[in-house]
């Protein structure tokens, strides 16, 4: 076995088994109620129901409530990776050497695109972010809300719903709904300083972070600030090119360098008798420099002249985040609550690159700058949201019918901006041209797009008998650049008994194509192993990113995008067995057709290719293939959630707080539509979607399983914090050839943390990934000669043990 390496392969059903088995030993104990267990249950929850009295234990269907020291118990200063070690459906990947995929990573739900998890921020539609990932990672595609951009010191709890639920939200929702619930009040606060480095000596980090109130006018209103501050240095696992060994490591292999700075503030006044002015405000500045690859003194892209031992470009990511929500709520005399709210949003990336060269321009002027401004990307959405609910008594229901309706006015933008001159020439010369790693946005892919959207929905939740529960949403949408939807969802739940109660959804969903897909348009040198989808030698070719309705890509058959259609089918059981224990079984499908996804990069360098564009126009490229967005597939998911909690009581000797919760999802391409007749006429090689996206990126490159078992024990001042995640085996496929997939075997990730708290102060060591376990080597054909040892797909990274420490001031 690897020194580095820890765990063995279990079957779903052997896990299944043991979960239920563990739970069954934990029934069978004594244990008096907890009271922030109770409170937990009792807390009024937001997402997936506009009633105002439903609450975790009672919910209709599948939701998490994570509070706020869970989030900070993880020992990390990221949201979406403290959420990925809390909940086994939520993963969070960890792209590495792909341009700058990783200055804004994705979080996915239940293995499907990052898209199509719609994050709200106190009920409100949070913005996306500019980037598109645009390279083989996963998530490859999507243009993804970066949650990592929220303060963790800002938030009270967050509520994850793990079901579809555009009929209550709209478009985005197909995988579920992750809400973010800020702090609110004047009251309490916290000051803390952490940081910590990896075990092999590098990526050391620190934040700052401070989060208060203050009242206003004789407790009228509040607001809240929370401020955050931090910096990241680089990770490098790359090793020694194996053909150029002499040079050492000359290659960046890891997490990127950042430096992070975030402001958020949330108030709320009373301006009159049941009429509230409420607004919260973000403003947030992350600066990443990601590698590119090493170009070495042997490659074709190598200038002596400027850097003798070759180079490595490295691309920054300058990116800027901002919104606010302002609006007013109430209730009236007669029980009429009303919500209307302007929402702003907006994320501007600039992009440059430096320890460059532009060959091309350095061919035709005699030479070259080394550092390059490459253009930008922006996003904004604007929103106007009206909400009205009741609850309305009948004289032949038992209960009062919770009524909600309300309407949407949606307006999206997105910006592409050329870079400089020198970013992006490429002469006539034929040599290579644009800053090498990452070449600057063309003037031809400039532009600029807008479209709105008006949505109308109404919803009804009851309980029809004092056990069975029951909700109906419709929502219909009138999107300006594809036409209108409408979605529909259906929920019930009866209870048999107090503590026993089955539960079950269907709804359909949709997510629209964003401006970002129907529009962007770049090209972007990549290396390409062996049996590339270019069916190229392996090396770094440049490949053209191009909009559905561009020349190229109509004659390559590129079609206008359809929106995403879903189907989501839930049921499940939640039993409390005592009041110490509670459990929840749920399983469910999701259908998608229409998937939006991209092609894959289909070769344009045959002469049978060449003839046919040069006969239609187009003639000087610069690039060695093209892909563009596509609706090529329908795709299901199958999948199971178990969560089971136990609270163990043991008077002056303490508590401890067991959480058990796994999951298991397969994602399938069920059907291809068929390849556009003319790929088929220009040669068998150019294929729509490769068996990487097929049976990968959108299916088995996601581990199936995951299982997550944490531990909390409290004693007088001291707390033990002890999590063991195993994240099940998963598969890389090569783009055409079965012979270079490979199989990583499963992992066991074991973080470990201990807190003294002392008046106000909280002192806290920890350690993540305490065994230093890495994922499978990649095998040699695909390691790029032994740079690049570490699959990007790992879904736990490869950085090895990170050890930190923190300081807490709380009043």
């Amino acid at each position: 076995m690897d020194k580095h390496h820890v765990g063995f392969k279990a079957a779903p059903g052997l896990i299944a088994l043991a979960l239920l088995s563990t739970v069954s030993n934990a029934a069978a104990q004594d244990a008096s109620p907890d009271t922030d267990n109770a409170k937990k249950l009792g807390t009024v929850i937001v997402t997936g129901t506009r009633a105002d009295n439903r609450t975790e234990n009672s919910s209709l269907t599948p939701i998490d409530v994570v509070s706020a020291q869970a989030l900070q118990q993880t020992g990390t200063t990221e949201l979406s990776t403290a959420l990925a070690r809390i909940i086994p459906s939520i993963s969070f990947p960890r792209p590495a050497a792909s341009d700058t995929a990783d200055s804004q990573r994705p979080v996915q739900l239940r293995g499907l695109a990052p898209d199509q998890v719609l994050v709200l921020v106190d009920g409100k539609r949070w913005h996306p972010g500019a980037l598109l990932l645009t390279n083989g990672v996963l998530g490859r595609g999507s243009q993804a809300v970066d949650l990592n951009t929220i303060p963790i010191g800002a938030i009270d709890h967050i509520e994850v719903l793990r079901d579809g639920a555009s009929a209550q939200y709209g478009s985005d929702a197909i995988a579920g709904v992750i809400n973010v619930v800020l702090k609110k009040g004047a009251a309490g606060g916290e000051v803390d300083v952490s940081g910590g480095q990896y075990s092999a000596g590098d990526g050391r980090q620190w934040l700052g972070s401070a989060s208060f109130g203050v009242p206003l006018n004789n407790d009228k209103g509040w607001i809240r600030f929370t401020l955050q501050d931090g910096n990241q240095d680089y990770t490098n696992r790359a090793e020694p090119n194996r053909t150029r060994a002499w040079e050492g490591t000359t290659q960046r292999f890891g997490d990127p360098a950042v430096k992070d700075h975030n402001l958020l503030l949330n108030a709320q006044y009373d301006i009159a008798s049941g009429v509230e002015l409420y607004a919260f405000g973000h403003y947030g500045n992350r600066n990443s420099v990601s590698p590119a690859f090493f170009r070495n003194v042997a490659s074709s892209n190598s200038v002596p002249s400027l850097y003798p031992h070759g180079y490595l470009p490295l691309e920054h990511a300058d990116s800027t985040d901002q919104s606010l929500v302002v609006g007013l709520r109430g209730k009236t005399d007669s029980g009429w609550r009303w919500d209307i709210s302007g929402n702003y949003g907006g994320n501007r990336v600039s992009y440059a690159t430096d320890n460059s060269v532009n060959r091309a321009f350095l061919h035709d002027f005699g030479y070259s700058p080394t550092a390059f401004h490459d253009g930008i990307l922006r996003s904004t959405q604007q929103s106007l949201d009206v909400d009205i609910a009741k609850e309305l008594s009948t004289s032949w229901l038992p209960n009062p019918v919770t009524l909600a309706f309300g309407a949407q006015y949606l307006r999206q933008t997105y910006k592409i901006e050329a870079g400089d001159l020198s970013s992006w020439y490429t002469g006539t010369s034929g040599v290579s041209g644009g800053a090498q790693g990452f070449g600057g946005f063309q003037p031809t892919d400039a532009g600029a797009y807008s479209r709105h959207d008006i949505a109308e929905y109404i919803s009804l939740e009851t309980n029809l008998t004092d056990r069975f529960g029951a909700s109906a949403s419709l929502r219909h949408e009138d999107y300006s650049d594809f036409g209108s939807t409408t979605s529909g969802a259906l929920a019930g739940r009866f209870d048999f008994t107090d503590r026993f109660a089955l539960r079950g959804s269907a709804s359909t969903g949709f997510r629209a194509p964003s401006l970002a897909q129907q529009h962007y348009s770049y090209t972007s040198s990549l290396y390409y192993g062996t049996g590339n989808s270019l069916h190229l030698p392996a090396g770094i070719y440049n490949t053209g990113l191009v909009p559905v309705n561009s020349a190229v890509g109509q004659l390559l058959g590129a079609e206008p995008l359809e929106p995403e259609k879903s189907r989501n089918y839930t049921f499940g059981a939640v039993w409390n067995a005592t009041d110490a224990l509670n459990l929840s079984l749920d399983v469910y499908q999701i259908t998608i057709d229409n998937r939006i996804t991209l092609s894959s990069n289909l070769a344009t360098t045959s002469p049978k290719v060449q003839a046919y564009l040069a006969a239609h126009g187009i003639r000087n490229s610069n690039y060695s293939g093209i892909a563009y967005f596509t609706n090529a597939v329908n795709t299901r998911t199958r999948g199971v959630d178990l969560v089971a909690s136990y609270l163990s009581d043991f008077g002056d000797a303490g508590s401890l707080q067991s959480t058990l919760s796994y999951n298991y999802n397969k994602n399938k391409v069920i059907d291809i539509k068929p390849n556009p007749a003319i790929l088929d006429q220009l040669g068998v090689n150019l294929k729509r979607i490769d068996r990487r996206d097929q049976y990968g990126l959108l299916a088995d490159t996601t581990p199936r399983s995951k299982l997550i078992l944490n531990e909390v024990y409290n004693i007088h001042r001291w707390s033990f914090d002890g999590t063991l995640t195993r994240y099940g085996s998963w598969v890389s496929y090569n783009s055409s050839t079965a012979a270079l997939d490979q199989t990583f075997g499963a992992k066991w990730i074991l973080d470990l943390a201990v807190n003294y708290t002392l008046n106000r102060w909280t002192f806290t060591l920890g350690g993540n990934n305490v065994l230093n376990t890495y994922p499978d080597h990649v095998i040699p054909a695909n390691d790029n000669n032994g740079a690049l040892p570490y699959s990007v797909f790992s879904p736990f990274g490869f950085n090895g043990a990170y050890v930190y420490g923190k300081v807490a001031y709380r009043w």
